[in-house]
């Protein structure tokens, strides 16, 4: 077990797979190590670099999908500033904690 989390980009990822299929475990292990310096033991190297080299990259989402996304962040409204909307909100002049 690893006593902390990393994580690795997909550029590093595809690196260790490709020494892994290259050079075999060891080698995917050393890349590991060499990309993660937290990482001291071996064994889990070779570990990470087995659970690292199984992955399969992400599909590419279909053209309909990436528009919906891009049509609907578009239609959102700009964020007002926290205190701007509770002075719009109350009529105390501004001031917060309300009228006394």
């Amino acid at each position: 077990m690893l006593s902390g989390m990393f994580s690795v980009s997909e550029a590093e990822a595809a690196a260790i797979r490709a020494a892994y299929e290259r050079d075999g475990e060891l080698a995917a292990a050393v890349e590991l190590r060499r990309r993660c310096p937290g990482i001291f033991s071996n064994a889990q190297a070779r570990e990470c670099a087995r659970i690292i080299a199984s992955w399969k990259p992400l599909p590419k989402l279909p053209p309909a999908l990436t528009q919906r996304r891009k049509a609907a962040q578009a239609q959102k409204r700009p964020r007002q500033d926290r205190g701007q909307r509770v002075a719009d909100a109350g009529d105390n002049d501004g001031q917060f904690g309300g009228s006394r």
